[in-house]
């Protein structure tokens, strides 16, 4: 999945669309001026490519919310939560009204789906997903993560549930360092709760944390096949997409340089590998592609798209 340097697209990119190893483009905050414009570049995208490609973006609300003028401004998640606390009702009204909304004006523009929700429990220690997570409940977190999805679904979107198995423990950033959470498999299993009710509920696909677990696994979990293949595919029964995060973040640098990066994920069960803001590192690994993109793959991500 790569993403796109303006509001049009360059040939240059036209290009990259048409290798098959790309899966689809990720858009940004750079790409967006207003609703028709971006409505256009999506439709070029399409054209582009040649083949069904996904177009995804980051809408959470709040701080996450990458296109503003022409679209509802939604309230950081952690409202929802704290409607909650006193009205548990109307905060599910509200969460499944807030995915159908999402739904909607993001088929209004052709885009398939956000990156959202997230369903990260809040332990009051990480800043970076902070008052983007539901609540410091995984009960709550679930309650209202599940609200949501079967609010996207009703206006026709699919959701992916992040970042698995959990980055709301973790204070460090995995933009910028590869944070470790130190906690045994027991306290672990308590965050793993709302990705395991979410999935039940029709979640389509999950995207995996940049963090470290050294109780379960060594390696992140978006190259452990101990995370994706025992834990989410077998013990959790999951049969959806799995996307890695970012794969040009620091906390990925685990697994080496970008094509090791993309071959460890690969090997691990990843589906999907969003690469962003790395158009000449891309460049290269097309140029020299030399992995297998598995059939199961294309199957997951193709029940991603949104009905023509």
């Amino acid at each position: 999945m790569i993403d796109l340097e303006g509001l049009a697209l360059q040939s240059a990119e036209a290009d990259l669309l048409r290798h098959e190893a790309v899966g689809g483009v990720i858009l940004f905050s750079r790409n967006y001026r207003l609703p028709g414009q971006v409505r256009s570049l999506v439709a070029s995208i399409r054209s582009a490519a040649e083949r069904p490609v996904l177009v995804a973006i980051d809408q959470e609300g709040g701080r996450v919310q990458r296109m503003r003028s022409g679209f509802s401004v939604l309230p950081p998640a952690r409202v929802l939560g704290e409607v909650h606390d006193s009205d548990p009702g109307r905060a599910m009204e509200l969460a499944r009204a807030r995915g159908r909304l999402l739904a909607l004006e993001l088929d209004a523009v052709g885009i398939d789906f956000s990156f959202a929700p997230v369903v990260d429990v809040d332990h009051g220690r990480s800043g970076v997903i902070g008052d983007r997570a539901l609540h410091g409940d995984p009960e709550v977190v679930s309650i209202l993560g599940t609200a949501f999805v079967q609010g996207a679904a009703s206006g026709g979107m699919a959701c992916v549930a992040k970042h698995f198995p959990g980055h709301g423990w973790v204070a460090a950033d995995s933009h910028v360092e590869l944070p470790m959470d130190e906690r045994d498999y027991p306290a672990l299993l308590a965050d793993l709760v709302p990705f395991e009710r979410l999935l039940a509920a029709g979640a389509g696909a999950v995207m995996t944390a940049h963090v470290q677990y050294p109780a379960v696994d060594d390696p992140t979990p978006c190259y452990s096949q101990r995370w994706l293949g025992e834990e989410l595919r077998r013990r959790m029964g999951f049969s959806g997409a799995i996307f890695a995060d970012d794969l040009s973040m620091h906390g990925a640098g685990q697994a080496g340089d970008l094509g090791q990066r993309v071959e460890a994920a690969l090997e691990a069960g990843c589906d999907m590998l969003p690469i962003c803001n790395d158009p000449e590192g891309v460049r290269e690994l097309l140029r020299d592609w030399r992995f297998d993109i598995s059939p199961g793959s294309a199957t997951r991500l193709n029940r991603l798209r949104r009905a023509a």
